[in-house]
């Protein structure tokens, strides 16, 4: 595995960091990018507009063609409607794919944290909130979303981008690697 990872790293520019709300998607791009010297994009932040407002389709479509046309990103965010192009140009796709209730327990104590600030990986004007659809959304995300994103991973032009990082150990050794040698 580890030289698959380390030819992975050769050739990866353009990294997709993708799993259910509060699997820790922005924690770990951040820290990718630091370690890799590559810009993070935060889908959050360039979503949302101040107040929770969200850009009409034909808006959000421009938005991410235009990250997509950059040469190097690490880029972290949901958002299945752009799931299919954010596949196609990645050079890998890392997928958090952590226990509901890990996700859950992080999702509480992120609100814990931020509640009446804006996260620094969210749109300016966008207070931290906690409702109960966002909660109900990540506890049926293994079988609601779950199963499409790993579908649309093992298609065959997509064949041997996935990463599956499956718990907090796995995540924080794939981490660990990239800052101490730069690599997967």
């Amino acid at each position: 595995m580890e030289s698959r990872l380390a030819e992975l790293h050769r050739r990866s520019r353009r990294i997709l960091v993708i799993g259910a709300g509060g699997a820790g998607k922005s924690t770990f791009a951040r820290r990718l990018g630091g370690a890799l010297g590559i810009e993070v994009v935060h889908l959050d932040a360039l979503y949302w507009k101040p107040g929770w407002v969200e850009p009409s389709k034909e808006e959000w479509a421009h938005t991410i063609e235009r990250v997509l046309e950059r040469d190097a990103w690490i880029m972290d965010g949901n958002y299945s409607g752009s799931l299919a192009p954010r596949i196609d140009a990645c050079d890998v796709a890392i997928f958090l794919d952590l226990p509901r209730t890990t996700c859950i327990w992080r999702v509480l104590q992120r609100w814990a944290k931020y509640r009446n600030t804006t996260r620094p990986d969210m749109a300016d004007g966008c207070r931290e909130q906690l409702s109960f659809e966002f909660l109900a959304w990540i506890w049926n995300y293994p079988k609601r979303s779950r199963p499409k994103v790993v579908r649309r991973l093992e298609e065959d032009r997509n064949a041997g981008k996935a990463v599956y990082l499956r718990t907090s150990k796995q995540i924080e050794s794939f981490l660990e690697s990239a800052e101490k040698r730069g690599l997967f």
